[in-house]
């Protein structure tokens, strides 16, 4: 058997160990909603660097992401990200992000801040959020697409009532921005079974619009990952 040839193998090694960072990047980012009945409150997308993230699958939320995923307020989020010196685009949308509609954002990014996070809450939900996790931003020119899932913050249980809740710890849904919801709902559930953040099982509902125990319809309010569209062109 012939000797393997270092000569060809560590050179090839060390190119691939010293490929550099991603050192800046002008990036317009588009996140389309691919749900029936559900809206996104504003949006938050950020370039960072590798020590930072908004949330991360399997761990406790934050309180930051708590308030974003119970109540759709982005501002303790966006104060995290500040501080880790993160490019930040807020609420792209101007408000809600309805049912089948983009919005397009453009982010100039520092050296350094290589990854793309990107994160709002979905209504009509407990503490439902779609949300980016460290993407790594390409080195190459081009446009990239990718579907995203729905994530539970694990911090309220999922009784899909109705009742103006939004404040972190406050039960209850805060509003359902299609004004198709019903009211006098028992509750779903609850408990929290899994306190961690993970995957959304999806709103249940039922068809009882003046009680029952669900205030959502399933055939508008229910939902299957993946729930966006993200297209990245980096110039």
């Amino acid at each position: 058997m012939n000797a393997i040839n270092t000569k060809l193998i560590l050179p090839a090694v060390f190119l691939l160990t010293t490929i550099p960072a991603v050192e800046a990047a002008e990036l317009e980012v588009t996140v389309t909603n691919l749900t029936q009945g559900i809206y996104y409150t504003p949006i938050i997308v950020a370039a960072h660097n590798g020590d930072t993230s908004i949330f991360r699958s399997g761990e406790m939320a934050s309180s930051e992401l708590q308030a974003m995923a119970e109540g759709g307020d982005i501002s303790g989020v966006s104060l995290l990200l500040t501080g880790a010196a993160a490019d930040i685009s807020e609420n792209p949308a101007e408000g809600l992000l309805a049912p089948a509609m983009s919005t397009t954002t453009m982010l100039s990014t520092s050296a350094g801040n290589n990854y793309l996070s990107i994160a709002a809450m979905i209504l009509p939900s407990n503490d439902g959020f779609v949300g980016l996790d460290s993407w790594m931003i390409p080195m190459e020119a081009g446009t990239y697409s990718f579907t995203l899932n729905a994530y539970d913050a694990g911090t309220e249980a999922n009784d899909e009532i109705v009742n103006g809740g939004g404040a972190p710890g406050v039960p209850g849904i805060p509003a359902a921005p299609g004004m198709d919801a019903g009211s006098g709902a028992s509750g779903v559930s609850a408990s929290q079974a899994n306190t961690y953040v993970h995957i959304h099982p999806g709103n249940l509902g039922d068809m009882d619009v003046m009680g029952g125990s669900s205030d959502l319809n399933p055939t508008i309010h229910r939902w299957l990952n993946p729930v966006a569209k993200v297209t990245v062109v980096v110039k």
